[in-house]
């Protein structure tokens, strides 16, 4: 145990991402889990948006719930960049399709390593 501590706390070697959607509850959630890690010492090396609508992607003619879908996500991406900052590392669209195989594996990891 004492071993996993080590490891867990060692900035040099561990850092945690956290993951979360544009949503009030998964936000509150990773906040908690954040300051749980501070906490106990274990280091964060940010976070991640998933799941954002593009807006490029909405036409005026798409169905009112996104449009309300996208006007909700951008309230949120806002409590997002006023509570974490500097530890966004990335912002991620929604995928057509879910990430499933090396083909949308590779789309996932150009999108996140892209900046």
């Amino acid at each position: 145990m004492a071993k996993a501590k080590d490891l867990l706390t060692d900035d040099a070697l561990t850092a945690f991402f956290f993951v979360t959607l544009p949503e009030s509850l998964p936000i509150a959630v990773i906040t908690r889990f954040i300051n749980w890690f501070h906490e106990f010492g274990i280091p964060v090396g940010g976070v991640i948006v998933n799941g954002v609508i593009q807006q490029t992607q909405v036409v005026q003619n798409s169905a009112e719930f996104v449009h309300n879908r996208v006007a909700m996500q951008q309230e949120h991406m806002q409590e997002v960049w006023q509570i974490f900052s500097d530890r966004v590392r990335a912002v991620l669209p929604l995928f057509r399709t879910e990430v499933k195989g090396a083909a949308m594996l590779n789309r996932l990891a150009g999108e996140l390593f892209a900046a």
